[in-house]
């Protein structure tokens, strides 16, 4: 799977002294504003950092699970299948020798544990960078609650339709992610069928899944609790 990039924006960054974004409703009206956090919004953007920290997901994700059994792990008998010399033959000393059929296998692949650390303050730093990005490319949509809404998914995508994040198959990344501020049953029954959707609450947000989706909406109480939870 490739690495997300952040790419430069061609619109004007938003001023830093203003960060403010607008709050919509489940219809797509606009409802008032919120004041952004300075911190979180308007980060300094390290890429660098970015990609490592999308690495570290990646590889943490790798399970180590695949393994092959040795001459000492396989069931078969551990006596000598015949006599040392006068045979003519090769000697062996079990028929759990890998050169036989049903034996053990040499040199094949070990448990491994691939998981990588990052420091909480890089991990941090780079998710603020990515959502620094995306607030500069206009990007983010907030929405004031979701907590009244159905499970249903005809209302999911009515809802992204009203906040103009349908999907495009002209283009090649039109996805959107929707970041809750905790586990919502019906938000995730209501957009687990579209592909071109991701539903996480705040604490599973990181760096790899805000630059691999084109779009991101977040609640008004996710965005309050962005600073303390992530």
């Amino acid at each position: 799977m490739p690495t997300p990039k952040i790419t430069k924006s061609k619109s004007k960054k938003a001023p830093i002294s203003a960060l403010t974004s607008d709050v919509f409703n489940i219809e797509g009206k606009k409802v008032g504003k919120i004041l952004l956090p300075k911190d979180v919004f308007a980060a300094k953007i390290n890429p660098h950092l970015a990609s490592q920290a999308v690495r570290v997901h990646l590889v943490n994700k790798r399970a180590g699970t695949r393994k092959t059994k040795t001459r000492s792990e396989v069931a078969g008998s551990t006596r000598k299948i015949y006599r040392q010399k006068g045979t003519g033959r090769a000697r062996h000393g079990a028929i759990t020798a890998p050169i036989f059929i049903g034996g053990g296998i040499a040199h094949g692949p070990k448990l491994t544990d691939f998981r990588l650390n990052l420091p909480q303050k890089m991990r941090k730093a780079a998710l603020y960078t990515a959502l620094t990005a995306k607030y500069r490319q206009g990007e983010i949509r907030i929405v004031n609650s979701l907590d009244k809404f159905p499970a249903k998914t005809k209302k999911m995508v009515e809802f992204l339709k009203n906040l103009g994040l349908t999907a495009n198959k002209k283009k090649k990344n039109t996805k959107t992610l929707l970041i809750t501020e905790s586990i919502n049953p019906n938000i995730k029954l209501a957009g687990r069928n579209l592909q071109y959707l991701l539903v996480l609450p705040l604490y599973q947000l990181n760096t790899y899944e805000v630059l691999r989706n084109k779009n991101l909406i977040m609640t008004k109480d996710a965005v309050q609790l962005l600073t303390k939870s992530v």
